[in-house]
């Protein structure tokens, strides 16, 4: 006998599995997950920077100026990338802290009155800027 026919003998017959019936007879309808990147779902925030377009536009035009002078200036393109890496990452980490300060003192201030509602927003915003750590 052969793995595939070995396989065939073993899995359950096609059809619904046992306890997936409504009362009617009928398979239950489960609701479909979200689907789509996160940017596109509902169920999260919609995107919002953490840096000001000025500061994106000043960090990209640097960071093509170090690529436009490599060929001339090799050592002083890569350092001139280094540093506009560094302020990136200096301002990007700013503004997590900064972001984590707000979400954090929105609910804690309230104490022990903070509303349910409350701590689920909280949460929501926690996952929010956390998933969007994870996609870098």
């Amino acid at each position: 006998m052969t793995y595939d026919q070995e396989r065939a003998q073993q899995l359950p017959p096609p059809g619904p599995l046992p306890g997936r019936h409504d009362p009617r007879g009928g398979p239950v309808r489960r609701p479909l997950p979200p689907e789509g990147p996160p940017e596109t779902r509902t169920d999260i925030p919609a995107f919002v920077s953490l840096l000001a377009q000025s500061d994106r536009d000043r960090l990209t035009l640097r960071l093509q100026h170090a690529l436009g002078t490599f060929v001339r200036s090799p050592r002083e393109a890569v350092d001139e990338a280094d540093t506009a890496f560094a302020d990136a990452t200096t301002r990007v980490t700013a503004a997590l802290v900064e972001r984590r300060r707000v979400i954090d003192s929105a609910h804690r201030n309230l104490g022990s009155e903070a509303e349910t509602e409350d701590l689920r927003l909280a949460l929501r915003q926690y996952r929010e800027i956390t998933l969007r750590l994870l996609r870098m």
